[in-house]
């Protein structure tokens, strides 16, 4: 089936105004073994996890990760020594970076860690911007502007790439922002990341703000990329990521799952498949089930089965209407066709497939087609059998359901 023809059987709303945006240079940085490992049910996972799900990082054509905040003592120094070993005895694409505060003695660790393995570690330095965060904390506004220009100033003398991060951006006041961006942009910040640090941003604001501090960049004529840092306390974290992109970020925060601080972060998996479906990147994301389920595994990260895209019932139907239809489509001998008749998400992107299962909801067709995928003869005795069953039960048959009541029919 040609693209054309495709087009036909599908009107895309989402380009009904005729949008062509696309932007000019779009990365990810993910944040799994640092502000994922921050949610307060995690479970901080050994070197050799960690080591693992750097690599499904780098498979997925993720271009940055953050290793981990090394201020916070010898057991992240040690952990990040480690990863950042890997990533240059393995030759790794991945690009590192690593948190720390406003401080020397934060910097000091991460440009430690960097002479002694030869990696290039981005030093992501990040201070508290928004009233309410000054107030809680007793800060002056010109304590702000001393430690930002006092801390890139000496990583920069250390020949660290800087990246200025203000916390709780999204809730900063303009001048505020202003000051202190200009501050860290001309003591030699190359990036520099807004934060909705809560989670209170909507699409709306996300844009306002980037475009805000992009209009700022613009008048200091200085060569500045600018990323997104979003938590997802309003479940709004994707679709502020998308608005970020629009209004002119080139870099996007998240991590497998939404792992994280509260109810965490930016999901890395939804963010990799909505830009591609849109067009902005061409991933292979034929690694993202294992990435999310070794991030499962190792962090301790639930993976509920209707969890989006990745969940165990993502591909799965169990309903007479949807199984038919996608029946029709397989009598087509056409994947494509299959994929989308009833699927927003390409299941063959992923590496899976569609499934059909049996339940209180399906038809008969549905447990025809249940056999003969299995090379089973759907004998009649056999398909009312299954039918009746499925119709008594209070949820899709098992395996086990399936081949008892098979079983059954035989001995007698």
């Amino acid at each position: 089936m040609d693209a054309s023809f495709q087009d036909t059987l599908i009107y895309d709303w989402n380009f009904h105004n005729g949008d062509t945006f696309k932007p000019a240079k779009l990365t990810f940085d993910d944040e799994t073994l640092r502000d994922g490992l921050q949610g307060p049910s995690i479970t901080d996972p050994p070197i050799k996890d960690k080591i693992e799900i750097l690599h499904l990082m780098n498979d997925l054509g993720i271009q940055s990760a953050a290793l981990g905040l090394p201020g916070a003592g010898p057991h992240v120094v040690r952990d990040v020594t480690q990863l950042a070993q890997e990533i240059v005895d393995q030759k790794l694409a991945i690009n590192a970076n690593c948190s720390s505060r406003t401080m020397r003695e934060d910097i000091q660790p991460i440009i430690d860690i960097s002479q002694k393995t030869g990696l290039a570690i981005e030093a992501c330095t990040f201070i508290g911007s928004s009233p309410i965060r000054t107030y809680t904390e007793n800060w002056g506004f010109d304590f702000l502007l001393k430690c930002t220009e006092e801390a890139i100033t000496f990583a920069v003398k250390n020949d660290m790439e800087v990246m200025f991060v203000t916390e709780d951006t999204i809730r900063s006041r303009p001048e505020d922002l202003k000051q202190l961006y200009t501050v860290a942009i001309n003591s030699g910040a190359k990036r520099v990341c807004l934060c909705d640090t809560v989670g209170h941003a909507t699409p709306e604001g996300t844009y306002s703000l980037v475009r805000f501090i992009g209009d700022l960049i613009k008048e200091l004529g200085i060569d500045v990329e600018m990323d997104w840092h979003g938590h997802r306390d309003r479940g709004l974290s994707v679709a502020n990521s998308i608005a970020a992109i629009r209004a002119g970020v080139t870099r996007i925060h998240g991590c497998a799952l939404g792992a994280g601080e509260r109810v965490g972060n930016t999901p890395m998996d939804a963010l990799l498949v909505n830009c591609k479906l849109m067009g902005w990147v061409d991933n292979d994301l034929k690694m993202l089930n294992k990435y999310c389920q070794k991030v499962s595994q190792a962090l301790g990260v639930p993976l509920p089965n209707n969890y989006p895209i990745i969940g165990e019932d993502a591909y799965k139907t169990g309903t007479g209407v949807h199984a038919s239809a996608i029946i029709k489509a397989e009598q087509k001998e056409s994947l494509w066709l299959v994929d989308y008749v009833y699927s927003g998400v390409p299941a063959n992107m992923l590496g899976r497939e569609q499934i059909i299962e049996i339940g209180p909801m399906s038809g008969i067709s549905n447990v025809t087609y249940w056999l003969k995928k299995r090379n089973i003869e759907p004998k009649k005795e056999w398909v009312d059998a299954i039918f009746r069953k499925a119709k008594l039960s209070k949820k899709t048959l098992s395996e086990e359901d399936i081949y008892s009541t098979i079983g059954m029919i035989k001995e007698e």
